[in-house]
């Protein structure tokens, strides 16, 4: 499956019925992320769970792995990064590109 760069977030999330209408509800950390603005349209795209799964059952059985979409940050590469909040260990959360999340050991102490 490819993945588009401009993928701003990825999360699962269950169809539910509220009145007349059909709805997917985006996590709260979405849009406190800053990754998604109430108001603004967007696209969506919809990949059932059993659809994710033969996927994942076809790149497993046969596919070089390097078929798989690769992260877009090589470990101990240097990123300059806006670090969105800190985990309780003090480690820093970061998002780069295709929404892809980045850790950012003792942020906590570098801000300090």
């Amino acid at each position: 499956m490819e993945i588009s760069d401009q993928l701003l977030c990825l999360f699962s999330a269950e169809v539910t019925v509220k009145d007349d209408e059909y709805v997917v509800e985006i996590p709260r950390s979405e849009v406190e992320a800053g990754s998604v603005e109430p108001g603004d349209v967007y696209r969506v795209a919809l990949i059932s769970q059993a659809d994710a799964e033969t996927d994942a059952d076809a790149e497993s059985a046969g596919e070089p792995a390097d078929a798989e979409p690769q992260p877009p940050v090589e470990e101990g590469e240097i990123r300059y990064v806006e670090v969105e909040d800190i985990g309780k260990q003090g480690d820093g959360i970061a998002r780069v590109e295709r929404g892809y999340v980045i850790i950012v050991p003792d942020a906590r102490s570098a801000s300090a």
